[in-house]
């Protein structure tokens, strides 16, 4: 078989940019295309987020997530000092509005300090000190937290790996032999010794199209965002959470003010009827269909019905929405609020409805599948990178 390349990455995304970055400083002149479906990268999960560098908090003690997060958030906070890429060290509070949220935010900080970083618990008053217009009981300041911008560290990454990147084609089909695959695109056909899967939304089609069953199918989720008007948005110094359902893996409706002095509010998680459904009216019988003949689908709704019915209100009124955000900002009305460009999550969902709450990788012969890399994978793409990076080289040495 005559290759193309050593390596063929499927997705143009943050995690498969990274993948390729990583791939090149392990084993330099390793041959790699990069192919992506849309006319340009990061079109979807990495240029349709908040930017937050997360610092870990949230994630399981030994989880993947917990260990790329931390040590990934500070990691990407170097790789930008040294390429002239834009970040600021923000911080953020973690703000609990009722007494009921005080031991789940009492819960996190002992996580948070199991996982090395810096948390400050406050009072009413030390949440004066830092956010003077946001309203709570209690809160946790996190240092190790910041802002960048995403779609220009995966294009960093795309550069910095001298990956061959091919735009605008699908992956049609994809043919494995036991020397190596072959995929067609709408364009032409890349012959590789290895194939990455980094679809996001669509890993779990690409890994059924080379003949592996992920065991999973990506449920995709819509996070709607506003952002707030120039009368509000100097009110907000930093970033602005709530306390988190530790059973909904979604942080909430957030306050984040952006690098250019803007601030966005949100996301929600509305389950989306299209893998790219960004707005309601964006319908895909086919991918609509194959969400809802997916058991875990229905077990999933069955066990967070309430949860979602509340998404799906604030979704649906403005009103509510913005008596959500008022919990922690209430100079906001609804006046303030001004819809922006919403993003899609891709979410795992098992075949028994649970939401995989790790990042989830899988190997077959001549393949390697992301199969799960929601949020904090912007924020971990570099270990997650290596990691891919690394199954990739084992499979090619076979």
């Amino acid at each position: 078989m005559r290759y193309d390349c050593e390596v063929v990455v499927v997705g143009g995304g943050i995690v498969g940019l990274s993948t390729a970055y990583a791939l090149s400083r392990a084993e330099p002149g390793v041959s790699v295309i990069v192919l992506e479906k849309e006319p340009a990268l990061a079109r979807h999960q990495t240029g349709r987020n908040s930017n937050v560098v997360h610092s870990g908090l949230y994630y399981k003690p030994g989880s993947l997530k917990a260990q790329y997060a931390v040590g990934g958030g500070r990691e990407l906070a170097e790789f930008c000092r040294e390429h002239g890429l834009p970040y600021r060290a923000t911080g953020k509070l973690v703000v609990a509005t009722t007494g009921e949220e005080l031991p789940r935010l009492h819960a996190l900080a002992q996580r948070g300090r199991e996982h090395g970083l810096a948390v400050r618990e406050l009072g009413a008053l030390g949440i004066a000190e830092y956010e003077p217009q946001v309203r709570g009981v209690a809160a946790l300041h996190i240092g190790d937290t910041g802002i960048t911008d995403y779609p220009a560290i995966a294009h960093a990454y795309a550069k910095l790996s001298g990956a061959e990147v091919r735009t605008g084609g699908a992956v049609t089909a994809i043919a494995r032999r036991p020397d190596g695959v072959t995929v067609t695109t709408a364009l032409a056909e890349v012959r590789a010794k290895v194939l990455v899967n980094c679809a996001g939304l669509y890993s779990d089609r690409i890994a059924r199209l080379a003949g592996d069953e992920p065991g999973v199918r990506i449920i995709p989720f819509r996070g709607e965002y506003f952002e707030l008007s120039e009368r509000t948005s100097g009110l907000v110094n930093g970033l602005v959470y709530p306390v988190p359902d530790p059973l909904f893996p979604f942080l909430g409706v957030h306050l984040t003010k952006d690098l250019h002095g803007g601030v966005h509010v949100g996301p929600n998680a509305v389950p989306a009827l299209a893998r790219e459904g960004y707005r309601w009216g964006a319908v895909n019988p086919r991918e609509l269909a194959g969400t809802l003949g997916w058991p875990g689908a229905w077990r999933l709704a069955a066990r967070h019905w309430r949860a979602e019915a509340v998404e799906v209100r604030r979704s649906l009124s403005l009103r509510a929405f913005t008596r959500d955000v008022q919990r922690l900002l209430p100079a906001v009305t609804e006046g303030d609020l001004l819809p922006v460009t919403a993003g899609v999550r891709a979410q795992a969902v098992s075949r028994d409805g649970t939401l995989l709450d790790d990042f989830a990788f899988a190997e077959a012969p001549r393949t390697v599948h992301v199969l799960n890399a929601p949020s904090p994978a912007a924020t971990a793409s570099l270990p997650i990178g290596r990691e891919v990076a690394t199954r990739a080289l084992t499979a090619l040495a076979r």
